[in-house]
Formats: structure tokens, sequence, C-alpha cells
């Protein structure tokens, strides 16, 4: 195998994006403005919806959403143990108690099925995340909502691009929040945004994030009158996007779906040049989803064809962080796919929890390899991870 070195992602910058983060610049307007306006509107055209509000990063857009939606102390959300941990802390932020729930091992994603056991009289909202660029099941998520008066959620951090039969993600329920860190599809260093089909949800967001004022910057600034401070009409945040990096969102926003093909394409490399390895289940997509494949994560399995089980998971976790070293010794950069939160230590203090609470995401947490994959990713850079992860799997044995 001719070594190569491949990140586990990374960021597709061309001509066009260092021209636009220059502006603000020269402009002098770097704080929150006219770019950021236009990235909110290009990305809401992309995903559909009515309104996209920027913020500094997903994590703010979910508190601000929840803020908004008047979760406060002595309610509960649900959400899946199976997340980044900033799903989880949101509900947090507003005062609120997280109650987790478990994940289909196959997608990632909530078991829809058991939510309604999970249900208390003080759950006010769930969070259903579409993880690694798979949509949850957002239809079920959303009929259960809808019967039982909850506040839906979608924590999209992952899901540009990302569809139900040709419904991009952010459409269901109240609204989603989507991230734009590195590691995601398109980026602007950090930042996030909340998007939603609801007038008044959006315009609270809007203001939230500006330190609770009436009115923005620019739009003060287009107006005469615009020497007077807006009125403040309630307690907020300072939650902004800098203009700089609006400008590079607008740079990105141009070349998404080529970025998205790419990824896409990756995906498929991989799909034929992993099919022949017996120890690790592939993505699985349910028929009319659409991936968007910010990830491409797989689940190492003792079985053929066959789901891990708890029995299976000391064994197989040690062979599996074994082969993560060697692949990373090769120049194949690998991750877990993400964390068990209701195995992290404050979570699982908080809530006297434990490990086998939850056993998917248990499983999923100890078994899960994220592979490395980019816009540029080729069939080349695949069949060398395969190679080195057969290889690792024998060295392991």
């Amino acid at each position: 195998m001719t070594p190569r070195t491949l990140p586990i992602t990374k960021p597709c910058f061309d001509e066009e994006d260092f021209d636009l983060v220059t502006r603000p610049l020269k402009s002098g307007w770097v704080v929150q403005g006219p770019f950021v306006a236009q990235f909110e509107q290009l990305f809401a055209r992309f995903a559909g919806v009515r309104h996209a509000v920027a913020s500094s990063n997903c994590t703010t857009a979910l508190h601000l959403a929840l803020l908004a939606s008047g979760l406060c102390e002595g309610d509960e959300a649900l959400v899946p143990s199976f997340t980044y941990v900033a799903t989880a802390n949101a509900v947090e932020y507003c005062g609120a108690k997280v109650r987790f729930c478990d994940i289909d091992l196959r997608t990632f994603t909530l078991e829809v099925t058991s939510l309604p056991s999970s249900l208390t009289e003080r759950t006010r909202a769930i969070l259903p995340v579409s993880l690694f660029g798979l949509p949850a099941d957002l239809p079920g998520v959303q009929a259960i909502c809808e019967h039982h008066g909850l506040f839906l959620l979608e924590d999209a951090a992952c899901a540009t691009g990302a569809t139900i039969n040709g419904v991009h993600c952010g459409n269901w329920g109240n609204g989603g929040a989507f991230s734009f860190h590195p590691r995601k599809a398109i980026t602007t260093g950090e930042g996030g945004m909340f998007v939603t089909a609801d007038d008044a949800l959006a315009a609270k967001v809007r203001s939230l994030r500006d330190h609770g004022a009436g009115k923005s910057d620019l739009q003060r600034h287009a107006e005469k009158g615009g020497s007077l401070l807006p009125t403040f009409e309630m307690r907020g945040y300072n939650y902004r996007l800098t203009d700089i990096q609006g400008a590079l969102g607008v740079g990105q926003m141009h070349k998404l779906e080529r970025i998205l093909a790419g990824r896409r394409r990756g995906a498929g490399f991989y799909l034929e040049a992993l099919s022949e390895l017996p120890f690790l289940l592939l993505p699985h997509v349910p028929t009319g989803y659409g991936h968007g494949y910010q990830s491409f994560v797989c689940l190492l399995t003792a079985r053929p064809g066959e789901l891990p089980t708890l029995s299976d998971l000391p064994a197989l976790n040690i062979r599996r962080n074994k082969m993560m070293a060697l692949l990373e010794e090769a120049g194949v950069s690998v991750r877990q796919g993400t964390h068990a939160v209701h195995t992290l230590d404050y979570y699982r203090r908080r809530y006297n929890l434990s490990d086998e609470d939850f056993p998917n995401s248990l499983l999923a947490d100890r078994l899960s390899i994220t592979l490395p994959l980019f816009h540029d990713f080729t069939a080349e850079d695949a069949t060398y991870v395969a190679e080195n992860l057969l290889a690792a799997w024998r060295a392991t044995a």
C-alpha cells in the first residue's frame, strides 16, 4: 500500500472565500451585518424554510430556540443519549432537566417507539438528533409531539443536505438548529443557524441572540433615527455571528451543492470498498431518506450482518481501540462516532445513571468508528482505508 495521510475531514475553501472574508475588513463592518443577513437568506432558500437566524454556534442556536419556547426550571426535555454533549447542555442552560432516551443502533438516531414510555407530566420538548447527516425519524417524532402538545426542536447540527422524501431537515416541528463547525459540510469556523416557519418564534430568537434588542444594528443603520439605541424588552444574550463569518458562509453556500455531491460520491466509494469486510456494519439509510454524510460512521460487530450485543462489548471495544491506533499509525485519521452522554461524568452523577441504562447508546459509543470523508475523497482513498481496516482487524485477532 502506498502510504497516505487522510484527515478525518477538511474544509473546502477557494479564492471566493478568501475574497469575501476580506470585504468586511475593508468596509469596517465586522460585527453582525449585511453578510450575515445574506448568509441567512441563502441558507433559508437552500433548506426550504421561511426563516433562518444565524448565531455564534449550533449550541447557542439550540439554547435560543429552547428559551424562546418557554422551556424553564421544572420542565423536562427528551434527548437521545448518543449525541454530542451540546444537545443535553442546551436543555440544562434553560434550567430544565434532561431525560435521556435510547437509539436505534442501525441508524444512531432516536428509537421513536420508546418515546411514549419516556414522557412524563413535566415533558415539554423533544430534541431528535439527525446524527452524522442521517435524518432522525422526524415524522414519527412530530406525530408524538403534536399528540402531546410538545415543542419539537431538531438538533440538525450534522444535517445540512439531509432530507426525508425530498424535504430538508429543519422543516419538522417547530424548527431546527444547524452547525457550521469545521467538521461539518460547510464551515464558518464556528457558527450556527436556527430555522423555522414560525414568524413569532423567529423574531424572538433574533432578539434573544442580540441582548434582547428590539432592532438589530443593521436595521437601525438602514433607517432614520439609527443613532438612538433600540428598546430591550427581554433579557437576551450576545450570541451573534460576525460579518466576517457571514461572508465566509456566503462563499460556502455558493459551493454547497458541489461539496455535498463530493461527500456522497466519497460515501459511495466506501460502500463499495468496505462491502466485503464482515466485521463492519455500514451506514444504514432508510427508504426515502437522503444522507448528507457529514461523517461516515460504521459499527464494529462480532457476527457478519448482525448488530452487536452487550455480551460482545468488552472484547470488541478493546479490539476497536487497538484498530483505531493502528489506523492512525497508517495515516488514517479515525474517531469514535460520538459519545453516550449518559456515561459522561457530569450527567452520570447528576441523574444517577449507569452505563447500561441505555444499551444501544453504550454500544454505539464503544463500537463506532468514524472514517475520513471530505469533498474530494477518492476511490483510491477508500481502498486505502479498507486495506488498512482489514490489516488492523487481522492484527488484533
